[in-house]
């Protein structure tokens, strides 16, 4: 199977890193990782991730988890920092016309709101919402969410057809004002790229086992 990617290592750890643009793959990151890059949008990230997966079944070799990191937007949220997802919505499906509560997928049943991995406990946690739209200004204030991103729903659900776990790292890029050009995402991204990168190693050691003491 070729591919551009690596497994990479956390302790005793395997782990499939994910990431939806090149843009968002900095220094920092270049020195730890390399990820799948998905393309941006969650039929972009359930199609590239499901892919992978199905090439790493066929050789024996899933990963014990699935890493998805990038960038995020949020109103309310520092700049630039990291943030760990403790759970994920999707905020485009909506079959409630059909007496399905908003946000809950009907054919298969799938919950409105998808917790997932644990990891450091010294990165904050947030609620994302997943959709197919770039959400900009006081578009935020109607999403039911911390922070905003196009794919990681979609690569929960991919994983999730192979028993993978995710775990999520977000660093706000933008959200405070409109965007009106792609420099107001892209300008912030060499500061998330740096954050990202710490927290990489935040979960490094967080799934290292601790060296016990000799006797």
């Amino acid at each position: 199977m070729s591919r551009d990617w690596t497994l990479s290592s956390f302790g005793p750890k395997t782990a499939l890193c994910v990431m939806a643009a090149e843009p968002e793959y900095g220094p920092a990151l270049r020195a730890r990782i390399r990820p799948l890059i998905t393309g941006v949008g969650p039929i972009e990230a359930a199609a590239a991730v499901a892919h992978a997966l199905t090439g790493l079944q066929a050789e024996g070799g899933l990963p014990d988890l699935i890493v998805s990191l990038g960038s995020a937007g949020s109103r309310s949220l520092d700049h630039a920092r990291v943030y760990r997802i403790a759970s994920v919505s999707y905020r485009d499906m909506d079959a409630s016309a059909l007496g399905f509560p908003k946000g809950e997928t009907p054919y298969p049943r799938v919950p409105a709101v998808l917790p997932l991995a644990e990891g450091p406990s010294a990165l904050p946690t947030a609620h994302l919402a997943t959709g197919a739209s770039v959400v900009s200004g006081v578009a935020h204030d109607a999403i039911d969410a911390d922070m905003v991103d196009m794919e990681t729903f979609a690569v929960v659900r991919a994983a999730a057809r192979f028993g993978v776990p995710v775990l999520g790292l977000r660093g706000v890029s933008d959200g405070r004002s409109e965007l009106s050009a792609l420099e107001h995402w892209t300008d912030a991204l060499a500061e998330v790229d740096q954050a990202l990168a710490a927290a990489l190693d935040l979960l490094h050691d967080h799934l290292t086992p601790a060296a016990t003491e000799p006797a």
